[in-house]
């Protein structure tokens, strides 16, 4: 692929970026296009909001986690300094939360969260530790500077499915 092609691709793709971050407000205030009623028929699907009193507010709740999480798998696939995985910390934090809240029947969804990422956490922080651990030997054994070690750190796949198979 020549420069120019590369370049304009490199164009496209943070275009298409930069717009799926710019939409996310609008993507958090569908809630207010959503009725103030108990059960919400539509064409598609009928909705019953549970536990809450309107189908608005349990609709703003789960957008108020979705956002979030959406934003996070934006900067996690995106990011390409060597810590990118301690953002699988917060990321399943939200699908937790996510999950609970699309449960209708659990009533404090933010509870006891820390017992079910403990795992998670267990994993990616020591994980995170021996990174950093071995950047900063490197650097004592060379002459690199910090950037220079972060680049060769860093994960370039070629595209996002490339990216997925390496977790899967």
């Amino acid at each position: 692929m020549t420069k120019e092609k590369l370049k304009n691709k490199n164009l496209v793709i943070g275009s298409i970026i930069a717009t799926l971050i710019a939409i996310s407000p609008y993507l958090f205030y569908l809630h207010e296009s959503v009725p103030d009623v108990k059960v919400w028929h539509t064409f598609l699907f009928t909705y019953n909001a549970g536990h809450y009193d309107s189908a608005s507010i349990a609709i703003w709740v789960l957008l108020g986690k979705l956002i979030p999480l959406y934003l996070l798998f934006i900067w996690f696939f995106t990011c390409r300094h060597w810590w990118y995985h301690v953002l699988i910390v917060p990321i399943s934090m939200y699908a937790y939360q996510t999950f609970d809240v699309l449960n209708k029947d659990i009533i404090f969804f933010d509870a006891n969260q820390l017992i079910y990422l403990f795992p998670i956490m267990a994993v990616v922080i020591p994980s995170i530790y021996l990174i950093r651990a071995r950047i900063f030997n490197k650097i004592n054994e060379t002459t690199k500077t910090m950037q220079e070690l972060e680049d060769e750190l860093k994960v370039s796949p070629k595209s996002f499915w490339e990216k997925m198979r390496q977790y899967f």
